[in-house]
């Protein structure tokens, strides 16, 4: 990964010989950030939280309002800004409670 995006920095700086200090910068500044946000998917997807429900390990997770063992209704894809500005795109078990009928995107 890291690597792709030095290969993307070289091949960018060779189409763009005459680009000045901090249009260097910011290119490099931009591919940091689309990293990060690669970084950041990969250490939510190790997370033993983000699949729970029939047939996994982990116990359910309970409703924050009501404290019910939420049911679980499959998997979502759910997709943040990160710091840099860079969309990160989370997979997790989504559930609902089936006492109150809170929907929740469980954290972690």
């Amino acid at each position: 990964m890291s690597l792709e995006i030095l290969t993307e920095i070289k091949e960018w700086r060779r189409a763009n010989p005459r680009a000045a200090y901090m249009q260097i910068e910011d290119e490099i500044h931009k591919r940091l950030m689309q990293l990060e946000a690669r970084l950041i998917e990969g250490a939510v997807e190790q997370s033993p939280s983000r699949e729970w429900g029939r047939g996994s390990e982990q116990e359910a997770v309970l409703c924050p309002k009501c404290a019910a063992p939420l049911q679980a209704r499959g998997k979502h894809k759910h997709t943040l800004q990160g710091n840099g500005g860079e969309n990160v795109t989370l997979s997790r078990t989504y559930g609902t409670c089936p006492k109150c009928g809170e929907g929740l995107f469980p954290p972690g």
